[in-house]
């Protein structure tokens, strides 16, 4: 494996300031120069590599500010999915007898992980965080804009002030330009990072908006800068993510913002269905 392949400059980015034990930097040594490796490998073998026990490769995982190994290596595994090229996606993931079932089973396993990756502590505070803003903003681009469409409707159906945006360039500007203390922007920012929305972030950022992010990586730019930090592993079976997971934690996110103010979400949600019947939307 080349030593400047995928995986180091990952490695540099979370070692930055942290003096590992000369075991533990064996792990890191291993993880480095086996980043497709360490993305699937489990625990054991990792361990025997280094030539440790398994205890020492979680104490590694730990010692670089992850939960343990299950926590680093999904870490590990989203970095490394972004350093390859689409194509290579492709055959990393293979062909698939049943691509309907393997995209199910791939989705409930990031669902499961989702629930691990997230304390409800963290998910309690950004749900409070949102209940309080002034203003909301959601930021998804490509197929993220998806899961930032239905946040920002769902909100302002039930009578919060949200907006989506979901264009880049000078759009992204007007949309963030404005925000300061008390407003909050949501940026979806999953597998590779886009330039121009973290940019924005940290302008907001600045200027005193409170930062959520919804990522599948837990340390670069973007969570440098989130109050609110929520994981969601987003691996799919072909060349894509998958936007499951995420639309899943979007609507947990909505219960709890309705529950935090029911009467007025109850009272908005009437307007919405009379407005309904009145324009004479459905055809039922």
């Amino acid at each position: 494996m080349d030593p400047t392949g995928p995986g180091v400059d990952w490695l540099d980015d979370i070692m930055a300031g942290t003096a590992l034990p000369k075991a533990q930097s064996r792990v890191a040594d291993v993880i480095m120069r086996n980043p497709q490796l360490a993305s699937y490998a489990e625990i054991a073998e990792i361990a025997a590599r280094a030539q440790v026990n398994n205890s020492t490769v979680v104490r590694a995982a730990q010692a670089l500010g992850f939960a343990g190994w299950p926590d680093l290596q999904r870490e590990l595994r989203s970095r490394y999915l972004v350093k390859i090229s689409t194509e290579d996606t492709l055959v990393q993931h293979g062909e698939h007898s049943s691509p309907l079932r393997a995209a199910l089973t791939r989705d409930i396993e990031n669902l499961r992980l989702t629930l691990d990756s997230n304390e409800p502590a963290e998910v309690e505070a950004t749900i409070a965080t949102l209940a309080a803003a002034k203003s909301i903003l959601v930021v998804g681009h490509g197929s993220y804009a998806a899961p930032a469409g239905v946040m920002a409707h769902l909100g302002a159906t039930m009578g919060y002030p949200i907006s989506v945006e979901s264009r880049a360039g000078v759009h992204l500007v007007t949309s963030t330009n404005s925000l300061g203390p008390g407003d909050v922007m949501v940026v979806i920012n999953i597998w590779r990072s886009i330039g121009q929305m973290i940019a924005a972030a940290e302008s907001a950022h600045r200027a005193g908006a409170t930062i959520i992010a919804i990522s599948d990586m837990r340390r670069g730019r973007l969570a440098a800068i989130a109050e609110h930090l929520l994981i969601v592993p987003s691996e799919g079976i072909a060349f894509f993510q998958s936007v499951t997971a995420t639309t899943s934690v979007v609507y947990g996110l909505l219960a709890g913002m309705q529950a935090a103010h029911p009467e007025r979400s109850r009272e908005t949600i009437r307007r919405s269905q009379q407005l309904w019947k009145d324009l004479d939307i459905h055809l039922d």
